[in-house]
């Protein structure tokens, strides 16, 4: 009855919920550039009785409220848009532009979803709020800037996010999937691979094209590079591990008729298991600098770590208890295991900083019947935008209310049950 009570204002909240989400999705903001976003966060925690701290890791926001005694329920939003040129065509399509980290001019759009999981965070916060005479405890509502850099959730915890509050008992947090809206789906353990990027000069000995011996050519250099680091996953790791290496960016020369003279690689590594986290990235160091060393490179390559994410591993036993507070809400029909998701986040840097649980979910955000038609025509990956695609759009019905909703469930399923663990 008191989930019951709880999300019973959802209903005439919708319309007002609905205004937030495509207002957020015109004014998209890049990473640390969320000024915008975060003060009309900040806003409407303020008005629903939180104790607000802004500024977080930059522009991170902070929603205490403090409701007696009982469990300190975490609950996290990430905030933070990409640069995207959108392509969707609706009506609130983001034309935004902003200044990305190497400070260039760029489109801005929530290719991501972060939008959604804002207007998701903002609603389940005010209907909590609002039904506080149905739960005991502490609730911390976190906006997170920058997850996208990788270093937003790191931050955010540098700069003091848990010293308003103290520590919470258990963090949490959802993502709009391209799957079919309303439905929700978790996975104990791993769910979401870790990440290394990595930037790679390599040197050479720059030159006229006319006279490729008096140089070691980086063109060259890099393309045996690009080539070889394609064994390390099909030659080095085992097949019943998984991992992904993508050369992501290749920079070398300026004209046709003259040899550069280095060339620059940025590196992508994706892994569920740390120790095959480990060899991958061992064996593309040794891989870079052994054909430099093949080549004749005049000085050894430089090898920069550009950003990393860690894997999301999901608490088993808190994971189990919310899927069947799930099934409960939401009926088995639309509760599902959740796949291995390749993509990264830093949402389990929380979790890992406080010594608590922490459990990251997937919301389906696309119309179902296209969704499952893609599905059983084998055309999903053709037919069907995913995450960082500029057509990559999350339908604001039933999408909305499920996400508030499944915030909702997963608060109270702690702050009423003080021994759930």
């Amino acid at each position: 009855m008191s989930l019951e009570s709880v999300l019973a204002p959802l209903r005439a909240a919708l319309p007002g919920l609905e205004d937030l989400y495509t207002d957020l999705h015109r004014h998209p903001e890049l990473s640390f550039a969320e000024t915008r976003t975060a003060a009309e966060l900040a806003r409407r925690l303020e008005a629903d009785g939180y104790e607000v701290h802004t500024g977080i890791g930059r522009t991170g926001v902070l929603g205490v409220l403090r409701n007696g005694p009982g469990p300190k329920v975490m609950l996290r939003a990430d905030i933070d848009a990409l640069p995207v040129e959108e392509k969707t065509g609706l009506p609130y399509a983001s034309t935004a532009r902003g200044v990305d980290a190497e400070g260039r001019d760029v489109p801005v759009m929530h290719a991501c979803g972060h939008d959604m999981h804002a207007t998701w965070l903002s609603g389940a916060a005010s209907l909590l709020a609002s039904g506080r005479e149905h739960w005991s405890g502490t609730l911390m509502v976190v906006f997170q800037p920058g997850e996208e850099a990788g270093d937003g959730a790191v931050g955010m915890v540098r700069d003091g996010v848990f010293e308003p509050a103290g520590k919470p008992d258990v963090v949490l947090g959802q993502h709009v999937v391209p799957g079919p809206a309303g439905w929700v789906l978790t996975r104990p353990g791993v769910i979401m691979a870790a990440t290394d990027a990595l930037r790679v000069t390599l040197h050479g000995r720059g030159g006229h094209g006319s006279r490729p011996e008096t140089t070691v050519d980086p063109a060259v250099l890099a393309a045996s590079v690009v080539l070889k680091l394609q064994t390390v996953v099909s030659r080095e790791i085992p097949a019943t591990e998984s991992a992904v290496v993508t050369v992501g960016s290749l920079h070398v020369g300026t004209a046709h008729n003259i040899i550069a003279d280095h060339a620059v690689l940025e590196i992508n590594i994706r892994s569920f298991d740390q120790a095959v986290r480990e060899k991958v990235v061992a064996a593309v160091e040794r891989i870079v600098n052994g054909e430099a060393a093949t080549a004749g490179a005049p000085k050894a390559p430089e090898i920069e770590r550009i950003g990393a994410f860690p894997v999301t591993e999901n608490d088993e036993k808190a994971t189990e208890g919310l899927a069947a507070a799930f099934r409960d809400h939401f009926g088995e029909g639309r509760v599902m295991p959740a796949p291995l998701v390749t993509g990264s986040e830093d949402f389990s840097e929380f979790g890992r900083a406080a010594g608590v649980p922490s459990v990251f979910w997937l919301v389906g955000g696309l119309d179902e019947g296209q969704v499952l038609s893609a599905m059983t025509g084998g055309r999903f990956e053709q037919d069907i935008p995913s995450n960082h695609s500029p057509l990559f759009a999350p339908i604001p019905h039933p999408t909305l209310s499920a996400g508030v909703e499944a915030l909702v469930v997963a608060a109270l399923h702690r702050l009423t049950h003080p021994g759930v663990k």
